[in-house]
């Protein structure tokens, strides 16, 4: 039972990331805890605790990495700030995505989810009055399929590769 409450507060918590970054740009900040803490217990309760504390140190590096690129592109090449390129939202969100999965599925699911956001960004682009992305949004909406596939049956695991 509480298994199920938790799964229906981590697609809550998704759903209502994805509306509120595609509204408004603004997300309720305690979501982002919300979802790292039920992402990270899923992992954790899938998993042993050596692979579970191992991937997510790995998947914590991984997004460091990619802090560190992102912010390198953006002052040297388009010669502006860091939180000109990427919200804080997108930022914390990352950091509480890292303890979701083991280290491949992770960072695939992670850069497939980047496809994602960028397919229907520019998809929708023409009916967007804003210039920002809602990076947060869109992640969350393609982790919110992701988990919902899993927990039908159609993706069998996520936390082995």
């Amino acid at each position: 039972m509480i298994d199920y409450i938790l799964k229906a507060t981590l697609i809550l918590s998704f759903g209502i990331v994805f509306f509120q970054d595609l509204k408004d740009r603004q997300v309720y900040w305690f979501l982002f805890p919300v979802i790292g803490g039920l992402c990270g217990f899923l992992f954790y309760k899938n998993t042993l605790f050596d692979l579970f504390l191992m991937s997510v140190l790995m998947n914590l590096f991984f997004i460091t990495v990619l802090f560190i690129i992102v912010f390198l592109y953006a002052t040297c090449k388009l010669k502006t700030s860091f939180f000109n390129t990427i919200g804080l939202g997108d930022l914390i969100l990352f950091i509480g995505l890292s303890l979701s999965f083991s280290t491949i599925s992770f960072i695939v699911i992670f850069i497939c989810a980047l496809i994602f956001s960028l397919v229907i960004h520019l998809s929708m682009k023409k009916e967007s009055i804003e210039a920002t992305v809602p990076l947060a949004g869109y992640m969350s909406l393609f982790f919110l399929i992701t988990y919902i596939s899993h927990w039908t049956g159609i993706i069998d695991s996520l936390y082995i590769i």
